[in-house]
């Protein structure tokens, strides 16, 4: 199931990623508060399971100000999830809000929220294009290009977790990854725990736009459509869409 959230505000923080991870954690409070809790947190500190979700930002018609974006347009939101559970309680919580908070600095007001028709997958060979960039790193935590050798092996291994996450098995079969038009694309993000254990301010996640082509598993396919692809999802990355 796929949702698109259409907001207005007058400005976000440069680094915008945190503040629509924190949206999503007030919708999902705003509805259960003990379903948000379940999610995120286990014995009282963050819980650092893979979500069964992906999410893209579009910003319309903007300018960048030093730290922040003025936005003259709207903001788009999409999220992608093929588990209904989450879906229902985000639409339910976003209807029950109007106006989100961010940092006591930044407010972003709905003004419409609907369900977006998804793609029905049946072949074995598709190509899809990010609404997010995908990140994929080897075992070393190191950022990989589409055309590392490594790359095609270290997708495989994180779909994979990611499957058997949500449906308790993963690949069916393995993937081929091919590019087709991909380009890099450094996403700087502002994270408080990152801050804790570094002292750095900025994390800088390396990720890569654009088209590609997925030969396996329709099944396979289809879940990998709806969850997203690579690290760092539930951060608004790897959410895809159907060429």
């Amino acid at each position: 199931m796929r949702l698109k959230c259409i907001f207005s505000t007058e400005k976000i923080p440069i680094y915008y990623h945190m503040m629509f991870v924190s949206m999503i954690k007030e919708a999902l409070k705003a509805e259960d508060e003990e379903y948000l809790n379940k999610l995120y947190y286990f014995e009282n500190k963050n819980n650092k399971k893979s979500k069964d979700f992906s999410f893209a930002v579009f910003l319309n018609d903007y300018e960048i100000i030093e730290n922040e974006i003025k936005i003259n347009g709207s903001v788009d939101f999409n999220v992608s999830s093929p588990d209904i559970e989450f879906i229902m309680k985000f639409y339910n919580g976003i209807l029950k809000k109007k106006i989100f908070e961010y940092k006591n600095k930044y407010k972003i007001e709905k003004i419409k929220i609907s369900m977006i028709h998804e793609k029905c997958i049946k072949h074995k060979k598709l190509c899809f294009k990010t609404l997010s960039p995908i990140s994929i790193k080897n075992k070393k935590g190191e950022a990989l290009n589409p055309k590392d050798h490594e790359y095609s092996n270290e997708f495989n291994y994180i779909v994979d977790k990611i499957l058997e996450n949500y449906r308790g098995y993963g690949l069916k079969e393995k993937v081929d990854f091919t590019p087709v038009l991909m380009k890099k694309k450094v996403v700087k993000e502002e994270i408080e725990d990152f801050k804790k254990v570094s002292g750095k301010n900025i994390y800088y996640v390396e990720a890569y736009s654009g088209i590609f082509k997925l030969c396996g598993d329709a099944l396979d396919l289809k879940d990998i459509y709806m969850l997203g692809v690579g690290f760092r999802r539930n951060q608004g990355f790897g959410m895809i869409e159907v060429v």
